[in-house]
């Protein structure tokens, strides 16, 4: 069977919310447990009951376990190999309905005993252990909020020492307490299999030993199954009883480790104090003022991450902002007569927070992280990050020098630009480019030399390789409307037509109405930058490094949230709120997409555009979106639709194909008729020459038999004959 999830009991000291969160998880789990775990009793107690209902009880049983699969188990949901298993005994258990008789010993003994001693024995002491658990934690928490009432002016030592032993004692006892919890909590995990496998065992076992017939309801291929779930049962149990040795050998080693992290003070030469931190976390008392002079303090988890300090109550999945520490002030107060206080003001001096450690130890660590964080020494930890810093400023520094330039020369074109389209997104980009040649390389590597001229060199090579040098970063869309990429326009056959800035078509159909495939996903745009290179996904992996840490350098935080609609023949960038199309780009120009590496919510793709610097030269331009999906899913349907595009021209040209061939047909067809025609003519003409020819010939013979019988008559009739016949002719 696959891996049990299981709680961290190393955690247990540190009490975090996200500890406190999974807690939560393995107890929603535990209570639905106790749910599925009484339904499936009741169905078996029924089948003990009454030997007359086994046939209905059977079928209850059977379908419980059907339904396992269906139930919203928060730990257990993806077993797939438990659910197959009782998906296999609930077809059994259904063939075997027909059984009426069962023996009651066997079956009381085989079936109700497991399940009852999971019911009444461990279900219950997961309760009592929560309970006993809820009472530690309010006592620890009250010992804390005691503790950190103590003044600081009038030091009882009698009531300091009873306070801190009361600490020590209440955290002792939560300690302990969850450590054994989360071990009942685990064992938990284990039991509840054993709980519901091996009464199923049981009660095969008795149909099997009872029932005559089970020979002929019984396969071998059966007794197999069972073999391989008493197997599968068993180990089940020596993986528990090995995992609680385990538990229990990490309670007793951490009980002794921890044993000086109980008292809420501890000792500085023990447990030195770490000045060079950059991330700090731990629980914080925050002032909040309730009045003009009243005030109450909230304890909760504070963290750094990045330049900010976040912070987390129990219960909350994620933290909130409390403030940006970058270039801020740090400082140790008096306030309320209360210990190891500081307080931290924002570098514009609107904003600030007193918190209270709970030791010195936290005290001066708290304080030193965010003085570093303050100084930005998080930065540096990542050459890489700091010198493409610098090459980016440098960049910048540059590219605002040639904008200063072309903003005096597109002054007069104002009033121009006011009447006349927006120019395209492409447009813009081109725009921004300085017209003036570039720097030599012996510039950019010499201002480098005091942050390290090789690494920044290195960084440079690695940039200029997959990047067009001078290529400012665009960080925002600057075109409201839909408008036609270059080169688009002519093939399109709308070059002349104007672009409607409400994104409408004077009632033409829209161009995606016939596409099979639409897909919409919500999108935020981080920046665009052109490249060298199309054809490998490093690319796009480069241009999300640079972005990415182009915001950050500059605090550009701010990002266009739009619709990105997937079509079979273009992807488009819709505006939500007025459903104007911003961008559309033709899908047969994506030449390349693909995913972040590590975050898989930031995906980017590569367009190929004619134009650019020169003309008719193909440009590419990446652009880098955060998806609130996986970004994965954005390319898959992508792909989709290039393949539909894709076998759509291929049906395309297969059909354009068919229809020459069938036109050939066709001609070859009309000729061959043609042929036969001419050949039926011929053949007419023939048989009429034919019977022309042999009625002349018949004519002349008649006329030869005419004249001999005339002149045999004239020989007869003599000379007085001819000349009567003559005289009448």
């Amino acid at each position: 069977m696959p891996g049990i999830d299981k709680l961290p009991i190393e955690e247990t000291l540190e009490d975090s919310p996200q500890t406190r969160s999974l807690l939560g998880v393995f107890e929603e789990d535990a209570a639905a447990i106790s749910n599925y775990i009484n339904q499936l009793f009741q169905a078996m107690h029924r089948i003990y009951d009454a030997q007359n209902e086994l046939s209905a009880a059977t079928h209850l049983t059977s379908k419980l376990l059907k339904e396992y699969e269906k139930q919203r188990f928060p730990l257990g949901g993806d077993d797939e190999v438990m659910t197959s298993t009782l998906q296999q005994f609930a077809k059994v258990i259904d063939e075997l309905s027909s059984c009426h008789a069962v023996l009651s010993t066997q079956l009381a003994d085989a079936m109700m005993f497991p399940i009852t001693q999971f019911k009444e024995r461990d279900l219950k002491e997961i309760l009592t252990l929560k309970e006993v658990f809820q009472i530690a934690s309010n006592d620890h928490d009250a010992a804390i909020t005691r503790y950190s009432r103590l003044s600081k002016r009038r030091e009882n030592e009698k009531i300091k020492s009873e306070v801190t032993e009361d600490v020590y004692t209440s955290r002792k006892k939560q300690h302990q307490t969850m450590m054994h919890y989360f071990c009942a909590l685990n064992t938990l995990q284990y039991k509840k299999k054993i709980a519901m496998l091996e009464p199923l065992l049981g009660y095969m076992q008795a149909q099997i030993s009872f029932f005559k017939m089970g020979s002929e309801n019984l396969t071998e291929q059966l007794e197999e199954f069972l073999t391989n779930i008493g197997t599968s049962v068993q180990n089940v149990r020596r993986e528990m009883e090995c995992e609680v040795e385990n538990m229990q050998q990490t309670i007793e080693d951490l009980e002794v480790a921890s044993d000086p992290l109980y008292l809420p003070d501890p000792d500085t030469t023990k447990f030195p104090v770490h000045r060079n931190l950059t991330r700090k976390a731990g629980y914080l008392n925050a002032r909040n003022k309730t009045g003009l002079v009243s005030s109450s303090w909230d304890r909760q988890f504070y963290f750094t991450q990045g330049g900010n300090l976040m912070s987390q109550a129990r219960g909350d999945v994620a933290g909130g902002l409390v403030m940006d520490i970058d270039n801020c002030s740090v400082m140790a107060v008096d306030c309320e007569d209360r210990r190891y206080c500081f307080q931290i003001t924002s570098f514009d001096g609107k904003k600030s927070s007193i918190l209270q450690a709970e030791s010195k130890k936290d005290y001066e660590e708290w304080i030193c992280t965010i003085n570093n964080i303050s100084k930005q020494i998080y930065l540096s930890e990542n050459p890489e990050v700091t010198s493409l810093k610098f090459m980016l400023r440098c960049r910048y520094a540059r590219n605002q020098l040639y904008l200063i330039e072309e903003i005096a020369a597109r002054v007069n074109q104002s009033a121009l630009e006011a009447v006349t389209p927006s120019p395209s997104f492409q447009q813009r980009h081109e725009s921004m480019r300085p017209a003036v040649p570039s720097r030599p390389p012996a510039a950019r590597t010499g201002s480098t030399g005091s942050l390290g001229s090789e690494s920044a060199a290195l960084s440079a090579l690695s940039l200029d390789s997959l990047v067009a040098p001078d290529t400012p970063i665009q960080f925002d869309i600057i075109s409201p409307v839909s408008e036609d990429l270059p080169g688009q326009a002519k093939s399109s056959g709308q070059s002349g037509r104007r672009t409607n800035p409400f994104g409408e078509t004077g009632g033409s159909k829209s161009e995606t109405e016939d596409s099979i495939l639409h897909q919409l996903f919500i999108v935020r745009f981080l920046g665009s930058m052109e490249v060298k290179f199309d054809e490998s996904p490093d690319v796009v992996y480069e241009t999300m490094r640079q972005i990415l840490a182009a915001r950050a350098i500059h605090n550009v935080f701010r990002m266009t949230e739009s619709h990105l609609l997937v079509t079979c023949d273009c992807l488009k960038l819709i505006d939500p709120q007025t459903q104007v199309t911003r961008l559309r780009f033709p899908l047969p120009n994506v030449v390349l997409y693909a995913t972040h590496q590590e975050n898989k919510r930031l995906f980017g793709f590569v367009l190929r555009t004619s134009g650019g610097r020169v003309e008719s030269h193909q440009t590419s331009i990446c652009y880098i979106f955060e998806s609130n999906n996986e970004g994965e899913k954005i390319c898959d349907s992508v792909g989709l639709a290039k393949q539909i595009a894709f076998h759509a021209e291929l049906d395309r040209k297969a059909s354009e194909k068919q229809k020459e061939i069938d036109r050939v047909k066709e001609k070859q067809q009309k000729e061959l008729n043609k042929q036969k025609q001419i050949e039926k003519d011929l053949e007419e003409q023939s048989r009429l020459i034919a019977a022309s020819s042999r009625s002349n010939q018949s004519s002349g013979e008649g006329q030869f038999v005419v004249l001999s019988s005339s002149q045999s008559e004239d020989s007869d009739l003599g000379e007085d004959g001819k000349k009567k016949r003559e005289s009448e002719a």
